[in-house]
């Protein structure tokens, strides 16, 4: 995936930012990957590390599972708005130094109480998604900030997929919960890397609080340029929720719905049935973004509807092809989503100060994890392992249907009022 291949927007109406190169841009989204791959290995471990902390039944798992989302959450609008004050690179480079420290404390723990004080630090103290992407937002516009977003979700995706693997395998020799301090290694890596990179400028006009600017009021010699309006945020905010809210819904049960409809199943292939969608992503974000960059909410409408579909299918699925199927399915409209999401927050972001609006996205994109653990942890326990897709369906059809109405014809709907 290249930020270069795609045009910019002419700078004679609104000059834009500065821009990064292509190799600084993979260089940041190198940096997300390693980050996401230490906070992402090591959770699904819980049941195995809390028994030496005083849980032996780990009861507490599910809890300081989302423990991390939830500060995260809580510290994304504080430090996104610091990172407008006094710098993108500096709060980047904070959120990783904040990961290595919370890992070396987790590693360090010797009870559940230091433990938990150490996923509150990680949540709190890291943040990388809102601080990487305000780092983008202040450097890149339109379609190279829309693509390198969804080269950030690519390495998401990747670290998704990889780290439990890598962790499950050095598990025989070093114990989970040890594993942090060797975690531990990978954001303070990635935040010498980052410290190399440069503090990315606006020019003139290209908007936001706390953007630098080079006119003067009354400076004949420079020309006054207009500042861009901001697209409409509040639907970007709403999707965001929902889509996260509809695709998070079905991990925390998939393993024992797949092993409840598949005796006998192995862990490898529920492993497999698990990574399917994000393997998706990864095949076909660069096209998907390609075909959907000047009409993103269609892509949006499509997106709610094959998670619908796949979501759906898993109440119905009852072979290992079936479970590919809807697998598959999902994996469709988890690529258009994320990728049309991202189409939608660089439109947004012009015109805005990033750090802000970033951090913002990541509260309600952390909400909308949160609401969705909770809301699979009751009715699961309720009505069965099959419960949090079906309510899952039933959010991405109605956010399908609200997207859906937002992309037809203007003359469609003057017809249908007459």
């Amino acid at each position: 995936m290249s930020v270069d291949t795609l045009p910019q927007h002419p700078a004679s109406t609104t000059a834009r930012p500065e821009g990064l190169g292509r190799r600084q841009v993979h260089a940041v989204a190198a940096c997300y990957f390693v980050a996401s791959f230490a906070a992402l290995g090591l959770p699904p471990y819980l049941t195995a590390i809390l028994p030496a902390l005083g849980d032996p039944q780990g009861r507490w798992a599910g809890v300081l599972y989302i423990v991390p989302t939830v500060f995260s959450a809580l510290g994304g609008p504080l430090w996104g708005r610091l990172a407008d004050r006094f710098g993108r690179k500096r709060l980047l480079l904070r959120a990783q130094l904040g990961l290595t420290v919370s890992f070396l404390l987790a590693g360090a723990a010797d009870s559940l109480p230091a433990f938990t004080l150490a996923l509150v630090l990680q949540g709190f103290l890291g943040g990388t998604f809102a601080a990487t992407n305000g780092y983008l937002a202040a450097a890149l516009d339109g379609s190279k900030l829309s693509l390198a977003l969804t080269l950030m979700q690519g390495s998401a995706r990747a670290a998704l997929v990889a780290a439990p693997i890598l962790v499950g395998a050095l598990s025989p020799w070093i114990d989970p919960h040890r594993q942090y301090l060797l975690m531990a290694v990978l954001p303070l890596t990635a935040a010498v890397f980052l410290s190399l990179l440069p503090e990315p400028t606006r020019t003139a006009g290209s908007g936001g609080e706390g953007a630098d600017t080079d006119t003067r009021a009354g400076d004949a010699t420079t020309p006054a340029v207009e500042a861009p309006q901001p697209a409409p945020i509040g639907l970007l905010y709403t999707f965001e929720f929902a889509f996260v809210f509809a695709t998070i819904i079905s991990f925390p049960y998939l393993i024992s719905l797949a092993q409840e409809r598949l005796p006998g199943v192995s862990g490898t292939t529920t492993g497999i049935l698990f990574a399917l969608p994000h393997l998706c992503y990864l095949a076909f974000a660069a096209r998907t973004h390609a075909a959907f960059l000047t009409r993103p909410h269609t892509g949006i409408a499509l997106g709610f509807g094959f998670v619908a579909l796949g979501l759906a299918g898993h109440a119905l699925a009852h072979s290992l092809a079936a479970f590919v199927a809807v697998r598959l399915l999902l994996g469709a409209g988890l690529t258009l989503g994320l990728v049309c999401l991202s189409v939608l927050a660089a439109e947004a972001a012009r015109g805005r100060a990033p750090g802000r609006m970033f951090g913002t996205l990541e509260f309600i994109s952390k909400g909308g994890a949160v609401a969705a653990g909770a809301v699979a942890a009751l009715v699961n326990g309720r009505f069965g392992a099959a419960a949090p897709v079906l309510v899952g369906t039933a959010a991405a059809l109605l956010a399908a249907a609200a997207a859906t109405a937002l992309v037809l014809p203007s003359r469609t709907r003057w017809s249908s009022r007459r």
